[in-house]
């Protein structure tokens, strides 16, 4: 047996053995995207991954029992905004603690990261009382800021100052030399280099901001503000049943965001976290 066909049967073993391992997994997604098309009864029948009927009209009673569409762009505006905030803060924030010297920056940092210790349970109320002395209850904003300064920020922040630590600072005196100031060493050679970690922070950010439930739950309490976990949630007959094959249907909606920037991201990902190590 040549060299080149074990290697092709080593090859298929482990492709074989990959799917074997991924069915415990899969098998609960198929089946939640499959039993959309189910009727009510039909869920709690017998598992199985084809539907006895197919009920196309499942996805067309998601609009129709509430405000699905308009709940689904909130989601995905918010998401886009909290992430796209949090770039630019957190960018900036762990450039600064990473390259700038100043008094306190390390006090700073530790008390940033205490801040991740503090459950967002214990917050929340404190946070529910400002929001209503601003002004703010019922509407996106509290959605929009708790995220980029709260710890999701700090995360996003942290991440980003060890990335930055692990480059050469040549490249930045380079830069100095060329006459940049320190926002644009950061703008033209710091960011162009962080696309990585930049990549991991943009999905992190957007998946947390996605399935948030409990700020909405809290801040809003209009159903055309709703965001999709509150609708999800929603789907319910008039005594507060679920209605499972809503719910199932309109979640098999929900998730096509999150694995379309998944497939778009994880290579980068993986490289982040591997390169946001390096120094620290």
């Amino acid at each position: 047996m040549t060299a080149q066909r074990q290697q092709t049967i080593k090859q298929v073993l482990w492709v074989i053995s990959l799917a074997i391992v991924s069915v415990p997994f899969v098998f609960p997604f198929l089946w939640m995207v499959t039993s959309g098309f189910k009727s009510a009864s039909e869920i709690f029948g017998q598992p199985s991954l084809v539907p006895d009927v197919w009920h196309w009209r499942n996805f067309v009673e998601v609009f129709e029992y509430q405000p699905f569409a308009r709940q689904y762009f909130n989601s995905l505006y918010i998401a886009v905004l909290v992430t796209v905030l949090t770039l630019i803060v957190s960018s900036l924030a762990g450039y600064a603690l990473a390259r700038l010297r100043f008094a306190g920056a390390g006090l700073l940092m530790v008390g940033l990261v205490s801040a991740l210790m503090v459950p967002e349970e214990v917050t929340i109320i404190p946070n529910f009382f400002l929001v209503g002395w601003m002004g703010l209850s019922d509407t996106h904003v509290p959605l929009v800021l708790l995220p980029v300064f709260g710890p999701q920020g700090v995360v996003a922040t942290f991440l980003m100052r060890q990335f930055f630590l692990a480059l050469p600072k040549e490249l930045e005196e380079a830069g100095r030399m060329d006459g940049l100031t320190t926002l644009g060493i950061w703008w033209k050679i710091a960011l162009p280099m962080s696309r990585p970690a930049l990549a991991a922070v943009a999905i992190i950010t957007f998946l947390h901001s996605w399935n948030l439930f409990l700020e909405p739950l809290v801040f809003i309490s209009s159903l055309e503000m709703f965001t999709l976990p509150l609708a999800l949630s929603n789907f319910t007959d008039p005594y507060g049943a679920p209605l499972w094959h809503l719910q199932l249907a309109a979640t098999s909606l929900a998730v096509l965001p999150i694995l379309g920037v998944y497939l778009i991201a994880q290579r980068q990902i993986v490289e982040s976290f591997a390169m946001s190590g390096v120094k620290g």
